[in-house]
């Protein structure tokens, strides 16, 4: 299973997400955004980054720039419910910046694995150090 780094400042988003995750079998580490989101993968290796898009201190559209100038390999899943604007539009330029999947909120859960699986490189990545 992934080890998967979950972004989101909505805790009340970001703790259902993780359970159900946990429950499909996959190891989740959670930020409340972006600039930690992005410490913490400096720090360890994840299969797959999970982000929301808006986000205060750092917003999610940086923070997918930032990780893929730190590993240009980075698996990155964008979900969003808007703002200002339609989701579909935060969604396009994240598809843009690099994130492989999008998901608009609300999603499923399987609808959410269903993206995991699709991103997931071929062997998951070693803890940094390991080895």
């Amino acid at each position: 299973m992934a080890r998967i780094l979950l972004v989101d400042d909505d805790e009340f988003v970001r703790r259902p997400i993780q359970m159900n995750l946990q429950r499909a079998g996959h190891t989740v580490d959670e930020a409340a955004n972006g600039r930690d989101a992005v410490t913490a993968y400096c720090e360890k290796r994840y299969d797959v980054v999970v982000t929301d898009l808006i986000m205060p201190e750092q917003e999610g559209l940086e923070t997918i720039m930032q990780l893929r100038r730190h590993d240009a390999q980075v698996r990155v899943i964008a979900i969003s419910g808007g703002g200002r604007v339609n989701a579909t539009n935060y969604l396009a330029l994240a598809r843009s910046l690099g994130a492989q999947r999008t998901l608009a909120k609300p999603f499923t859960t399987e609808e959410l694995l269903d993206a995991i699986r699709q991103v997931l490189p071929a062997e998951p990545a070693s803890p940094v150090g390991a080895g």
